[in-house]
């Protein structure tokens, strides 16, 4: 199963991600997540990277494509995946559409996970990520056991210089401008699924699920 998860920062797209992919037993593609390996390794990648998302801007299109196409081409892609944070502009979709039609593969599903815009400053404001593994946790929706620990492999958990209420703003105001015309984009290709994000983790998930028919 080939899905594409959508929704605005702050959304719990990463949340949903993670128990989706761990479901249907495919891999888990997150741009945002291979930028953040290459930050944290120093790379030349990891440093032009850094310089965008630190301002809450989207990484270059050239460089995103590249990363994605050779991920979807490695063997543990094989029989599904699950993109998240890819594509975000509609520029990014069309190099996605003839990407997947030269690997010969299609999308099934395009999951769009709503939530208003005055609930999401407040979400990413109070988001935590491990720097051990990258486990995700909201200290008001999904906190970890322990301050500041993560509960799966007990690292350190951090936030993000994303993370913060001007930045968050930023973000939110780039994802309108252009990202949400992905919407109507998916919309018209007949896969778009819009699920309500304003709920409990738990309940978000079962409705997903059900979509997919699981």
């Amino acid at each position: 199963m080939r899905i594409l998860l959508m929704g605005p920062p702050g959304a719990g797209k990463g949340t949903q991600a993670e128990k989706l992919t761990e479901i249907l037993n495919i891999p888990h593609i997150s741009t945002g997540d291979m930028f953040r390996k290459a930050i944290k390794d120093q790379t030349d990648l990891g440093k032009q990277a850094k310089s965008f998302m630190d301002k809450g801007e989207l990484v270059p299109d050239e460089v995103t494509v590249g990363i994605v196409k050779d991920r979807i081409k490695e063997e543990d892609c094989k029989n599904g995946f699950l993109l998240d944070g890819f594509p975000r502009t509609v520029v990014q979709a069309n190099a996605l559409g003839k990407m997947l039609e030269d690997l010969g593969i299609k999308l099934d599903s395009v999951i769009n996970v709503e939530v208003p815009y005055k609930d999401l400053i407040g979400r990413l404001t109070g988001r935590r990520i491990c720097r051990s593994c990258g486990a995700t946790y909201h200290m008001i929706f999904n906190p970890p056991k322990g301050e500041g620990v993560c509960d799966k492999c007990g690292g350190e958990l951090y936030q993000r210089d994303d993370d913060t209420e001007e930045t968050a703003k930023n973000r939110l105001l780039v994802y309108e401008k252009q990202t949400a015309p992905l919407l109507e984009y998916y919309n018209n290709t007949g896969l778009l699924v819009n699920i309500n994000g304003n709920q409990l983790m738990e309940e978000v998930l079962a409705e997903i699920l059900k979509v997919l028919g699981k």
